[in-house]
Parts: C-alpha cells; sequence; structure tokens
C-alpha cells in the first residue's frame, strides 16, 4: 500500500477544538506528532499525559526541532510557543485534528467495530471472509496487525492510536477499499483513540474480568466499552450479545437500532434446537425471522458459536447476499492463535489459543471436555502477564486444576514484574499439588509435549501466535508455535 502525506492547514485542522482560530496564523501544516522524538519543522505537536511519561514534559523539545503549533490540556503550563492551543483534553483534541488532518476518511468507508472481553479477533476474520466471498475489498485491523490481501502491514496495539488509524484510513480509501472491520479495545475507548470515527456497525461479544489493573472496577471496565455504543450515530446498528449481563444497559446506550444474538431463541439472531459441536467443528442453521442460513464451520469451541452469530448478524444487516455468508463462514477454517490444533509425531494433539482471562480459560477447556472424547490426559500449559490484572491469576489456576490431568506453570510476558510474585499468585488458586513451575517457558511446554502420548491433549494458554516474550524491558524472541514444531 503506497502512503500518501496529506497536506491541510491549521485553521482546517483546529476547527473542532472550539479556540478563536483568528489567533493563530494559518499555517501549512505538514504532519502532527505525539513523540517529540518524531517532531520535524511543520508538524503539530500534541502533548498527551500517559500513565509513565508527561509530554507536556517534551514541549521544549518539540519546539526546537521544528514544531510550529503545540497542543496542551495542561492549566498550570507556562507558554513557550506563541502558536500554543490550550484546550480541555489533548486526546480527544488529538482525535479530532487527526480526522480533520486525513478529511475524515472514516466517513468514505463502511467501518465495523468489535468490542468485548474476548471474541473480538475471531469476530473480526470472521466478517472478513464472509465481505471477501461477496466480493468486497476489506481490510481488518486489530491484534494481528492492519491486514490487506493477506499481509500484514503493520502491528502494534490491538486499536492504533488516532495519527496511524486515521492515515490508514485515508490510504485504504485511496486504494480502493470500501470495507474496515476493527477491533476496539476498551483501552483505546477510554483514551479516546477511536472517537472521532464514523462506524456504521458496532458488534459487542462479552464483558468478563480483565484490565482491572487499568480500569480497577468492572463498571469502569464496562463505562469505557459503552463508549462506542453511546456515541454511534442514528443510522448505525448496534448487534449486542444477548447472553450478557450487560445486554440491557448497553441496549439503553445505544442511539440506534439494535440487533441482538444469541445461542437462545429469545434474540433476533439464534441457532436451532440441531446444533453440533464437534472437534470436527460447528454444524447448525442460524435463524432471523424468515432466513436460514446453514452453518459449516471448521472452527471448534462452545464460544465460536457466539463468535459466528455476530458475524452473520453484521453480514445480513449489511445486505450481504446468503451464498457469501454461508460460504464465508465455512471457508474461515482457523483464526491464527485461536483454538489451532497441531497432531504431533506421538500420537497427542496440541492446541495454542490467546486466553489469557478466567472466562477464555473456562470457555476453552469446557469446550475440550465436551467435545473431545477418549482423552487419556489434558496437560495445560499457561502463566500469567506482568504488571496487569492480579485478581485473575489464582481464578485461572482454579479453572485448569478442574479440566487438566496436571498443569504446567510458565511465565508469560512478567515485564518488569518478578516471575516468581506472578508464579505465587496463580498457585494459590490450586487446591492440590498438581501442578509443575518452570522459569523458562519453552522448557515447561517441552516438558508437557514430551510427557503426551497417544490420545493425549496438550492446551497451551495465553500467548497464541505472538513471537516474543516481554521480560524487563527487553523484548526476547519466543514462539509457542516453533517448540510445537519440532515435536511434530
Amino acid at each position: 500500500m503506497q502512503y500518501r502525506i496529506a497536506m491541510n492547514f491549521l485553521h482546517d485542522i483546529i476547527v473542532p477544538l472550539k479556540v478563536d482560530i483568528t489567533k493563530f496564523p494559518n499555517l501549512k501544516i505538514k504532519g502532527i506528532k505525539t513523540d517529540s522524538n518524531k517532531v520535524t519543522k511543520g508538524d503539530i505537536f500534541v502533548a498527551i499525559k500517559g500513565n509513565k511519561c508527561d509530554g507536556h514534559d517534551y514541549i521544549s523539545q518539540a519546539v526546537k526541532s521544528g514544531a510550529c503549533a503545540i497542543i496542551t490540556d495542561s492549566q498550570n503550563f507556562e507558554t513557550m510557543h506563541s502558536h500554543q492551543i490550550k484546550v480541555e483534553n489533548s486526546r480527544i483534541a488529538l482525535s479530532s485534528i487527526a480526522a480533520n488532518f486525513y478529511n475524515n476518511p472514516s466517513k468514505k468507508l463502511q467501518v465495523i467495530g468489535i468490542t468485548g472481553t474476548n471474541g473480538k479477533t475471531s469476530t473480526a476474520f470472521l466478517i472478513t471472509s464472509i465481505l471477501k466471498e461477496a466480493g468486497i475489498k476489506v481490510a481488518q485491523i486489530g491484534t494481528l496487525g492492519i491486514i490487506t490481501d493477506k499481509k500484514i502491514t503493520e502491528k502494534g496495539l490491538t486499536t492504533p492510536d488516532p495519527i496511524t488509524l486515521h492515515k490508514t484510513f485515508s490510504n485504504l480509501e485511496k486504494s480502493g477499499f470500501t470495507h474496515v472491520v476493527m477491533e476496539v479495545s476498551s483501552h483505546a475507548l477510554d483514551q479516546h483513540r477511536v472517537a472521532n470515527i464514523d462506524f456504521d456497525l458496532a458488534i459487542f461479544t462479552n464483558l468478563t474480568q480483565d484490565h482491572l489493573d487499568y480500569h480497577k472496577s468492572m463498571h469502569s471496565y464496562y463505562l469505557a466499552k459503552s463508549r462506542l455504543f453511546k456515541s454511534l450515530d442514528k443510522k448505525a446498528i448496534s448487534i449486542i450479545n444477548n447472553s450478557s449481563e450487560y445486554t440491557e444497559k448497553l441496549k439503553k446506550a445505544s442511539n440506534c437500532k439494535v440487533i441482538t444474538f444469541s445461542k437462545t431463541k429469545n434474540s433476533d439472531f439464534y441457532f436451532d434446537n440441531n446444533l453440533s459441536i464437534t472437534l470436527n467443528g460447528i454444524n447448525g442453521q442460524i435463524l432471523f425471522k424468515n432466513t436460514r442460513y446453514k452453518i459449516r464451520s471448521k472452527l471448534v469451541g462452545d464460544f465460536n458459536c457466539e463468535n459466528i452469530l455476530a458475524s452473520v448478524s453484521a453480514a445480513h444487516m449489511l445486505e450481504i447476499k446468503k451464498e457469501a455468508i454461508e460460504l464465508g463462514i465455512q471457508n474461515c477454517h482457523v483464526i491464527p492463535g485461536r483454538m489451532e490444533s497441531f497432531d504431533l509425531s506421538s500420537g497427542a494433539k496440541a492446541i495454542i489459543d490467546y486466553a489469557h482471562t478466567p472466562d477464555a480459560y473456562q470457555k476453552v477447556l469446557e469446550s475440550i471436555n465436551k467435545t473431545v472424547f477418549g482423552l487419556n490426559n489434558i496437560y495445560v500449559v499457561f502463566g500469567a502477564g506482568g504488571d496487569r490484572d492480579k485478581l485473575k491469576r489464582p481464578q485461572m489456576a482454579q479453572i485448569s486444576e478442574k479440566f487438566a490431568t496436571h498443569t504446567f506453570i510458565v511465565p508469560d510476558n512478567p515485564r518488569k514484574e518478578n516471575p516468581k510474585t506472578i508464579t505465587s499468585d496463580i498457585i494459590a488458586g490450586f487446591s492440590c499439588n498438581n501442578y509443575s513451575l518452570f522459569e523458562n517457558r519453552q522448557k515447561g511446554l517441552e516438558k508437557a509435549l514430551s510427557l503426551a502420548r497417544r490420545n493425549d491433549l496438550i492446551v497451551i494458554l495465553g500467548k497464541g501466535r505472538e513471537n516474543y516474550q516481554k521480560i524487563g524491558n527487553l523484548k526476547i524472541q519466543h514462539s509457542d508455535l516453533k517448540v510445537i514444531q519440532n515435536f511434530q
């Protein structure tokens, strides 16, 4: 994809900020930056107050590098630039001016936003598959990067920053893309990264415990998610999982038409009574009024039924033809790092999944327990991320103990937290000593794989297809997938 540099004038860009534009010369703006190290002559520098760093501390550096205007929300900040623009919230300002700088490209695209604790990536892949079957040029933005024509062009946050987002939308639109399917994280919503995106459809998958290190409470976590639905235009559509305890709240929060889905009949979209879920896939029919969709999916797990329902609901509301919807579901064979299954030379099987919350653990292991018969042993390999929600650690141990023959506790992105502290939090959830501890993720995984024999199953949770470990300030190469491949 060829990126083009947008050129705009200051007055045009800052209109949404509700400031007196006549106080500032109408300068030609080259770009927008939040990192003072990347500022060049002709840029606007937006000072963002983060969790670890405050952009206001780097304004002088940005000015020396050629910033032609400064946006700040600090009331106590002493003027260091004649073109200083004070706003109430610089994050909201950033989102507004980024959209204006790139000429509000999301308004020229059909944008489908997906939010929820679990299921965002799987639902995004399913919808993208359907749209491709319909002959639509669609891009996907999420945990695995910005995906266009089967290429990952950029990796980073689940939901990128406003500058990256609007620049991406602009270039997608100029390259002939008409639809974007994107995952919307609670952090992005709380930090106003998507505040100026014109969503046509918004999907809610579920809401369970996660990110409480950031949001502090489930109520705050819900409020962040609800921002997506509160921001929708009246012409947009909310698609909501009817099985959540937050369903009714989100219905009321939505300013537009609401469509519901669940496996039960009290929703707009639901599976009939002949639903079949096995290790070979999901088969059944989804009903919506007088329409029936025949579902033949190779995806496994009871939870994927809801992801399929969300995807079919979205595609139907986008007026995609029935044949394309059914083929799109059928041809989405695997979602990278989500319940991926591998046959081992020992006759055992290994499954990797990105699950990193108690709810995801319960759903993955319960689905395996229901659909896989004749297993001798189930070995579970997992850890917990450092500097993140500590309350979920013992809960994940409790769930693993419930389903596993034996559990292998390994590191999982300890970051700057002491790995021994993380391990201690995890093992507090075990009621017996049916687990092993490893200080090295690869060695723990190799031990589990080496023990496995025919009709055994190794379930590796937490990292999916990630190819690194975050230890301290370092990003060390590691891939669960590559370790598994040595045992095939």
